[in-house]
């Protein structure tokens, strides 16, 4: 293990973390569109409900969509790492709270492995759960890409007094609706309601401390764009290693450039998910079998020239027949 030692603390450039958390029709979707304009690339979608993200279909900014048809954590983490290979430079997930509570979702999980369970027991079947949840967050916090994710949240009606004195009830939103303390993840975290009002509640950028902002779009996106491209360039990420490894070792050309691919591996090891380990191990066996291939193919090469060097045509001294 590795000897702890602390360092000077240095900010490096990064990329975004933002969660939208509103009522239905407080313009979640609406909203991360603007700022995934603002911040400015290809934009991705991965849409479960049901279609609403394409209803902006060049209203807002052209995007690209995934709809699922699961909600399982690890289709989302799929889904995170299939707009990483493709290159966005900005990710919406509409929304995150389908992978909570929607079809195949972390509680359907639980529920269904409970009663697999002897015990029929909902705590021992968390724990086949939540590291499957915790991969999914993970893939959002390791993102390549800026993510934007909205969440429901739970509602209840509340009489209030209207301006004419009299008792009516008001729609107001509790906690979103994702396993708690989920938004304490995120860079920032922004409340919408009924009048489009974005409303920080949470953020580490201090030029959105305290903002509010009526269908918040451009200025919100240029105050994030100047926080995250402040500092030194940002190290490259486990993912970024990843993908760069295998591509390496499926493309080398040499023994000596695999060994030194196969030492970066071996240092990163630790960093890797098991299914990324898999993977490596694949990529190296891919890179085994290039040079083997490639060594026959130096090997026939070099016996050709030989023949061609006593004065042979290269087919076994034989003359070549042409057709007249």
């Amino acid at each position: 293990m590795a000897a702890l030692s602390f360092r000077k603390a240095s900010k490096t450039q990064s990329k975004l973390r933002l969660a939208l958390v509103g009522l239905s029709g407080s313009g979640k979707t609406y909203t991360a569109l603007r700022l995934a304009k603002g911040l400015g690339g290809r934009v991705a979608v991965i849409d479960t409900e049901r279609g609403s993200a394409s209803k902006y279909a060049g209203e807002v900014t052209d995007f690209d969509v995934l709809q699922l048809e699961s909600y399982a954590p690890m289709t989302f983490v799929e889904a995170i790492r299939l707009a990483e290979a493709e290159g966005y430079d900005v990710l919406i997930i509409d929304s995150l709270s389908h992978a909570w509570m929607g079809k195949e979702g972390a509680l359907e999980q639980v529920d269904k492995a409970a009663k697999r369970s002897q015990a029929k027991n909902s705590f021992a079947a968390w724990r086949e759960v939540t590291p499957q949840h915790n991969a999914m967050v993970d893939a959002i916090l390791q993102s390549r890409c800026h993510v934007i994710v909205t969440m429901r949240v739970k509602t209840e009606y509340v009489l209030e007094e209207n301006e004419r004195g009299k008792k009516e009830p008001k729609k107001v939103g509790l906690a979103p609706i994702q396993r708690d303390g989920l938004e304490y993840e995120m860079d920032v975290v922004a409340d919408l309601d009924h009048e489009h009002n974005f409303i920080v509640s949470k953020t580490r950028c201090a030029a959105l401390d305290r903002y509010v902002e009526r269908n918040a779009g451009d200025q919100v996106a240029e105050r994030l764009k100047a926080w995250l491209t402040d500092g030194a360039p940002a190290p490259e990420r486990p993912e970024a290693l990843f993908q760069r490894l295998v591509r390496q070792l499926r493309e080398v050309r040499s023994a000596d450039e695999r060994t030194e691919i196969l030492v970066q591996t071996e240092a990163s090891w630790p960093t890797f998910t098991r299914d990324e380990k898999i993977a490596l191990k694949q990529a190296r066996d891919v890179a085994d079998q290039r040079l083997r291939e490639l060594e026959v193919q130096r090997r026939e090469a070099e016996e050709a020239d030989r023949a061609l060097a006593h004065g042979g045509d290269g087919f076994g001294g034989s003359e070549v027949v042409q057709q007249h």
